[in-house]
């Protein structure tokens, strides 16, 4: 399973969604706005943080803990 969380540099959500998902034990990487812009262009991302799976969007902003954990339970 490929994950990403894509941001902007000043995301001040970014810190949290990482330690969530640390926390959940799932590895991920961070993609910034600002160093990708083909790729945010590509997925239409206007807004920060997004959650990134296997190149889909599946979360378009911070994500409450529990809808976090439902998610990477399936």
């Amino acid at each position: 399973m490929d994950v990403m969380i894509i941001a902007t540099k000043g995301c001040s959500h970014c810190k949290n969604l990482t330690k969530e998902l640390d926390d959940l034990g799932i590895e991920h990487r961070l993609v910034h706005v600002e160093d990708e812009p083909e790729l945010c262009q590509k997925l239409g991302i206007r807004h920060s943080p997004n959650l990134v799976v296997d190149g889909e969007i599946v979360f378009r902003e911070q994500i409450p803990r529990h809808e976090l954990r439902e998610y990477f339970k399936r």
